[in-house]
């Protein structure tokens, strides 16, 4: 809905919400140290000075937006109520966001997204969506990415000290003063103007590649899985 249709209380809180949660998490996340591994994979996608579409698990969208504050782009966040939350949020950390999800108005946003990459802008996505199955990749980037041309860099961290949020993808929270392991993995670049069937292949190939940073990510903290 429109939201001059939602309550005056809802209005408020979209106002006080993410002002609040945008500074808590610019000091929260300015207190902790953070470990770049494989950055050459992320220069070599700018090797032609070409936009990027960088992937995510969706239990790591939160520190992700605040690391790469400095390099904004666009990012694709649902269209759901609760997403007027968080892309309030995102625009604050300097990003422009485009509503849909691959229920609701998908199609549409998949246009607006090759637009802004045509226009130089760097896409971010979570690759398993807005509702999962958790750390299972979905089509959409597979298909931006044929679309326009441009290669997919998957990214993931994990931490020393943490909480997790009883979600359905156990949402990864950073505690201050906590030290962060930042992983990019090996981009995937799909040809253009792929069918249905290949859409499969380079969605499980995407896949088996963020699972595997993902594994070293929280290896490198010395467990299997947060």
């Amino acid at each position: 809905r429109r939201l001059a249709e939602w309550k005056w209380t809802t209005r408020l809180s979209l106002w006080i919400v993410p002002t609040i949660g945008y500074w808590l998490l610019r000091i929260w996340f300015s207190t902790i140290k953070t470990t770049e591994h494989d950055r050459h994979f992320r220069e070599q996608c700018r090797e032609h000075d070409r936009a990027l579409i960088c992937t995510v698990w969706h239990n790591a969208i939160f520190y992700l937006f605040y690391h790469i504050r400095k390099s904004p782009g666009v990012a694709l966040v649902s269209s759901s109520k609760d997403g007027e939350y968080v892309s309030r949020i995102v625009r604050k950390f300097g990003f422009d966001t485009i509503r849909g999800s691959r229920n609701r108005r998908g199609v549409a946003a998949l246009k607006k997204l090759v637009k802004a990459i045509q226009e130089g802008k760097n896409v971010g996505l979570v690759a398993d969506g807005s509702q999962g199955p958790p750390l299972v990749v979905q089509a959409g980037s597979i298909l931006l990415a044929s679309k326009s041309s441009t290669p997919i860099l998957p990214v993931i961290w994990s931490s020393n000290k943490y909480w997790t949020i009883r979600s359905w993808d156990r949402t990864v929270l950073p505690k201050p003063f906590s030290r962060i392991e930042f992983v990019y993995g090996e981009p995937l670049y799909v040809e253009p103007n792929i069918k249905s069937d290949q859409v499969e292949e380079y969605r499980q190939e995407l896949e088996k590649r963020m699972l595997a940073i993902y594994r070293k990510a929280w290896k490198l903290q010395g467990k299997e899985e947060h």
